[in-house]
């Protein structure tokens, strides 16, 4: 089956112009909780209707049912869902390191600063110019609101960077997509035309400066709005109050490395190892309020707010 493509352009540098298509990457193939009326096994809306009858229902007559063939369902209660969670460690736990130019940029899904606490600025800093030196990123997992990343550790100017991950049957392959053969003699590439290009990329070529590109939609929107409130063109609204599943706080939070530190070294064998593991590590006395556990990495669509519901 053909990858459906969802916007077509070109890539232009210089005088160049490269007509392409853009396709999805990834696919989400994490599992979808749908609401059920216990009593008849109707699907069941957002504001808790019931679709087939139309009718609101309660919330001690829905249950969770994921589908794995077309109408058919296996209704999982409350218990066996929150077995399944994986257990919150509080750490970001190292499995590997690789070289820093192992992990493609569509694995890459969502940053995160990470900041040492307490007293844990010298392991910090220790375990960051180790990864500069050798050229390495950590592959780690971590329990964020009690679902489980793939992230990897990068480090990046003065501090540390988790990165969450794709899981890897998460993203999509190139067989969909009709791309050129690799190599410039089977793509039908001169010389003269590699040469040109060359000289096209090395003329363009200029450092990092972020600062240089601007969101033009948002900075016209801020100045609309600017504008309509000093025309006082501003309504009243009055927002509904919050339910009990938008005001919780719960969830992993993220702390310092120097427990995580300890336990690899132990995990190892070593002597410097096994005698730090024996003592319990101070920094994880007073957990982080860090930016994983305000903004968790939640599933998207109707299914993700049902369940916030």
């Amino acid at each position: 089956m053909a990858s459906r493509a969802l916007w077509k352009g070109a890539i232009s540098f210089g005088l160049v112009h490269i007509p392409v298509s853009l396709h999805s990457a990834t696919a989400d193939n994490g599992v979808d909780f749908d609401w059920l009326d216990k009593r008849s096994m109707d699907p069941v809306g957002y504001k808790r209707i019931n679709k087939k009858t139309g009718k609101e229902i309660t919330k001690e007559h829905i249950v969770r049912g994921v589908q794995y063939e077309d109408g058919q369902y296996v209704v999982l209660s409350d218990e066996e869902i929150s077995a399944a969670f994986p257990r919150t460690t509080q750490t970001i736990e190292i499995e590997s390191f690789v070289a820093n130019t192992d992990i493609p940029f569509v694995y890459l899904e969502r940053p995160y600063y990470i900041a040492p606490i307490n007293k844990g600025k010298k392991v910090y800093a220790l375990l960051r110019d180790t990864l500069l030196k050798t050229g390495r990123v950590g592959i780690a997992r971590v329990v964020i609101q009690t679902k489980q990343h793939l992230a990897v550790l990068v480090p990046s100017g003065p501090g540390l960077i988790l990165n969450l991950l794709r899981w890897g049957t998460d993203i999509r392959g190139w067989d969909e997509l009709d791309l050129p053969p690799e190599g410039a003699k089977a793509a039908g590439l001169s010389e003269k035309e590699l040469s040109m290009a060359r000289q096209l990329v090395d003329d363009m070529t200029d450092t990092w400066k972020p600062e240089q590109f601007k969101d033009s939609f948002t900075d016209a929107i801020t100045a609309l709005v600017q504008q309509k409130v000093k025309q006082g063109k501003v309504e009243t609204v009055e927002q509904p109050e919050a339910s009990d599943a938008s005001t919780g706080t719960g969830g992993a939070k993220i702390i310092d490395l120097t427990e995580l530190l300890q336990r690899s070294l132990h995990h190892k064998g070593g002597t410097a190892g096994k005698t730090t593991a024996k003592t319990p590590a101070k920094t994880s006395a007073k957990p982080a309020s860090t930016a994983p556990a305000r903004k968790p990495a939640a599933k998207t669509g109707a299914a993700s707010r049902r369940r916030a519901a």
